[in-house]
């Protein structure tokens, strides 16, 4: 009997310390995906001379979220490393899309590159940073809370792509992983 009032006494002391108790402030931790891009990938696959377009892409989402943990907006960031272009590639977009492997959608959020970025392409090799890009829809469709809640609760079902003058629709992209 002392045995189980000690016991007791102990879960009451660590309940009453916090002890093992979770935290009640939401975490603002970003979340990374690594895209491994293709020209293979396109919806159709690339072809032409830009086909060996390969790259990898670095997208770090840092949500804000409120007291509940609900997220209520927050930025992305882009780090891509593109290899296999052409010498006169002429990079002019690149973006987050809705759309599972194979199927194409509509731009969700964009990176902001364009090419008056003039991006250098060094023996077809090529880097671009995007840092603190506002993640609401293009022309305001959507909000940033909007797109990134979707975006991690089913990250597989988002694309990024890389588009260049010769291929407007997309040279190269890979899922959201």
């Amino acid at each position: 009997m002392k045995r189980i009032a000690m016991l007791a006494g102990f879960a009451t002391l660590t309940a009453a310390a916090g002890c093992g108790s979770s935290p009640t402030t939401p975490t603002n931790q970003p979340t990374v995906y690594t895209v491994q891009l293709s020209a293979a990938n396109e919806v159709p696959p690339i072809t032409n001379e830009e086909s060996s377009a390969r790259g990898t892409a670095v997208i770090t989402i840092r949500p804000e979220r409120d007291g509940s943990g609900t997220v209520t907006g927050g930025t992305i960031d882009f780090n891509v490393s593109l290899n296999g272009m052409q010498s006169t590639t002429v990079l002019t977009a690149a973006h987050i899309h809705p759309g599972a492997a194979g199927v194409n959608g509509g731009v969700l959020v964009g990176t902001g590159l364009t090419s008056q970025d003039n991006v250098p392409i060094t023996n077809g090799n090529a880097t671009f940073s995007k840092l603190n890009v506002a993640a609401a829809g293009q022309n305001g469709q959507t909000t940033a809370a909007q797109n990134i809640q979707a975006i991690l609760a089913n990250p597989s079902g988002y694309y990024f792509n890389v588009h260049t003058a010769r291929n407007g629709g997309g040279v190269m992209r890979g899922q959201l992983q």
